[in-house]
């Protein structure tokens, strides 16, 4: 979808910008132009006026996509801000959210129960399992069971945590909720 809107921009860009500026520029493209830079009526077959919009529509894109360039490639305007934004947020690094920490948990629990004659593949369920209870001490984890609990009915205990752990997970406060 973004891909498609950014054709899409392009094009309405390119093609606005040529129509507004097409009536200042349209008189050197007529028989009465008499002074500065004039241009036939036709080039061969074609109306100079065609060729004249097509060039203006090209150079308007080419500007475009050079100032994109230079801002992506040369400058690295926004390139170094998305590294760091990733790089410092827990959760697209080592951290769990609440909607990853049931997905990896119960993935972790399945592979534990078809692979119970495996001791290496168990050991590594069981500490997957341990990281996913792990994150249930958090604010986001207790905000997601809140959440739940209004929308939902009360959250059951999961797999991977304890009846403690859900209940304190229903106690904290948080202080940007009413």
């Amino acid at each position: 979808m973004q891909q498609s809107q950014a054709v899409v921009s392009l094009i309405l860009w390119g093609t606005t910008i040529t129509l507004l500026v097409w009536p200042l520029v349209d008189w050197r493209f007529t028989s009465s132009c008499s002074s500065g830079v004039c241009f036939p009526e036709e080039l061969g077959p074609i109306s100079s006026t065609y060729i004249a919009l097509a060039m203006i529509f090209f150079s308007v894109m080419f500007g475009v996509l050079l100032i994109g360039f230079l801002y992506d490639q040369v400058f690295s305007l926004w390139t170094e801000w998305s590294s760091i934004a990733m790089e410092r947020n827990p959760y697209g690094t080592y951290a769990l959210a609440p909607i990853w920490a049931m997905s990896f948990s119960l993935q972790a629990e399945i592979l534990k129960r078809i692979s119970a004659d495996d001791e290496d593949m168990v050991k590594q369920a069981d500490w997957y399992l341990k990281w996913c209870e792990s994150y249930t001490e958090g604010e986001m984890f207790a905000r997601s069971v809140q959440q739940w609990d209004k929308d939902l009915g009360e959250t059951p205990t999961f797999w991977f945590t304890t009846d403690e752990a859900m209940q304190r997970a229903r106690d904290i406060q948080i202080e940007d909720e009413g």
